[in-house]
């Protein structure tokens, strides 16, 4: 079965199967099952703390939080409140070496980064009660305002040693002052048996090339404050893919990237973004993002990238590893597009843009 809601050509999808399977059960496609929103608290006021509490017990959570204002620079978590030292860390800040703790009486949520404002973070739990409880969170900072300035990046995964209950409460902390009004934490769950049709995510565009083109384009599609971003592109050329938002060639876009583990680099003050790192999309690349898209706010990006290589099991591929950000303050992002720095885009590749608010 191949096509626009399955464009990787995956075989005999079920909705029992992985919720991270692009395919129409997963998304708004019409389909049963998908991420579903279970909670979701925005502040009125600051405050220090965002709870999210009487979650639904599901196998498999995702969150969303956009955490807003000035020493938002040490942000922790705990489940069902728990304060007792119950938590084991390990997390790495703008790909230097990785820290960890253990048997603290929290876990990190997007660690310590000095001189950060606004923070993006995305983050996946597992909740089978007899097991201890697996996460994991990417983040992006804004830091200084303005394209000049690049982003922050966290990676952090925790476990919280409790195998005895299934967690339904959620608590996100701000140890360095408190939270802006606005800051918000989405959670979202998925299970093998859910049957409901009420997915978050809604399919916003789609772009598949059937010849060779010069780009792969979104068409406008509706603003959403949540993005969910998937390309797969090979090229004629080896080569960059430079992406746009909005059509905007001003020089408004920086991020910060690692490949292959490697030191991190940035780039400040661009007219495109970079979301592909690697060279020789010749050989197929693959990029899976989430944005934040307040108007009011800087957009902020994650994004996760493989790219082939050389064809064959005897070559191993390339991974990258990015934050970016696109400081516009105005308006939401409601174009995307993926144009090659030379050469074209060949057949079979295809742009995603799924969103929600």
């Amino acid at each position: 079965m191949q096509g626009l809601n399955n464009p990787i050509g995956i075989k005999s999808l079920e909705p029992s199967q992985s919720p991270f399977i692009t395919n129409p059960y997963r998304f708004g496609g019409g389909g049963v099952g998908g991420w579903v929103e279970l909670g979701r608290t925005t502040l009125g006021s600051g405050n220090s703390t965002i709870n999210v509490s009487g979650l639904a017990d599901k196998r498999y959570y995702m969150i969303l939080s956009y955490t807003l204002g000035n020493g938002n620079n040490n942000v922790r978590c705990r489940l069902n409140a728990d304060i007792a030292a119950n938590y084991a860390n390990r997390w790495t800040n703008n790909g230097a070496a990785d820290s960890s703790e253990v048997n603290k009486n929290w876990q990190h949520y997007d660690p310590n980064v000095v001189g950060k404002l606004n923070g993006f973070t995305v983050g996946y739990l597992s909740n089978l009660p007899t097991k201890e409880k697996l996460d994991m969170f990417n983040s992006a900072g804004q830091m200084a305002a303005g394209a000049g300035n690049a982003p922050s990046r966290s990676e952090t995964v925790n476990k919280w040693a409790n195998t005895s209950a299934a967690f339904d409460e959620i608590d996100v902390i701000n140890e360095g002052g408190t939270f802006d009004t606005g800051s918000e934490v989405v959670v979202l769950g998925w299970d093998p048996a859910d049957t409901h049709t009420s997915n978050f995510w809604e399919e916003l565009a789609s772009d598949t090339s059937s010849g060779s083109v010069a780009s792969l384009e979104s068409g406008t599609f509706t603003a959403k404050k949540y993005l969910w971003i998937q390309c797969y592109v090979t090229t004629s050329a080896s080569t960059f893919c430079e992406t746009l938002f909005n059509n905007d060639t001003g020089s408004n876009y920086a991020n910060r990237a690692s490949q292959n583990g490697g030191t991190d680099f940035t780039r400040t003050s661009q007219s495109d973004l970079n979301m592909f790192e690697s060279y020789g999309n010749t050989t197929g690349a693959y990029i899976n993002a989430f944005m934040i898209n307040n108007a009011s706010n800087e957009k902020l990006g994650i994004s996760h990238s493989v790219r082939e290589g050389t064809s064959g099991a005897g070559n191993a591929p390339v991974r990258d590893e990015n934050v970016f950000k696109w400081a516009n303050t105005s308006d939401q992002i409601t174009d995307i597009s993926f144009t090659p720095q030379s050469g074209t885009i060949n057949s079979g590749s295809y742009l995603k843009v799924w969103g929600s608010d």
